[in-house]
């Protein structure tokens, strides 16, 4: 998928995708979680996500305290050096990257701190977790950026 293309194609679905997940009844919501999984898993075999690293390249998570311990750690840095070398605080007042694209992605798309990089990393696109209904606004939002979250919803739409 061209991710030049991918924010325009998810902002033309994204009517489309609230209300499929507007018009979904309670009671299949586990069925909604099964079927999530399943094409997760699915598009994951298809994506290579070293291909693209556009969450990488445009997504500041937020960075905890925690994850802070393991960046000083991954660097042998102390940790107010990754504070001040790395991180900025945003609106929210979270800990967020200076720059983008993240200052640990190499120009081969592999993380430098893979093992040890931030939760909000490790987790994204988030469409493996559980109660994966209480956060289906943000997958809709995850699509303009991750070919694998747009894929997903779409066979989703399909298939439910």
């Amino acid at each position: 998928m061209d991710i030049d293309s991918l924010n325009e194609r998810a902002k033309k679905v994204e009517k489309e995708s609230k209300s499929f997940f507007k018009n979904i009844k309670k009671n299949r919501m586990r069925e909604l979680d099964d079927m999530v999984h399943y094409l997760h898993e699915e598009v994951f075999e298809e994506i290579d996500c070293l291909e693209c690293a556009n969450c990488c390249r445009s997504l500041g998570p937020r960075i905890t305290d925690k994850d802070i311990e393991r960046i000083a750690s991954a660097t042998r840095m102390k940790q107010h050096e990754v504070v001040s070398a790395y991180l900025r605080i945003d609106e929210d007042n979270d800990y967020v990257f200076k720059t983008m694209p993240c200052p640990f992605l190499g120009a081969d798309n592999y993380c430098s701190i893979y093992e040890d990089r931030p939760k909000a990393c490790r987790e994204y696109p988030h469409t493996d977790r559980k109660k994966f209904y209480q956060i289906h606004a943000l997958t809709i939002k995850n699509a303009a950026t991750c070919p694998a979250v747009f894929n997903l919803l779409e066979r989703l739409k399909k298939e439910f």
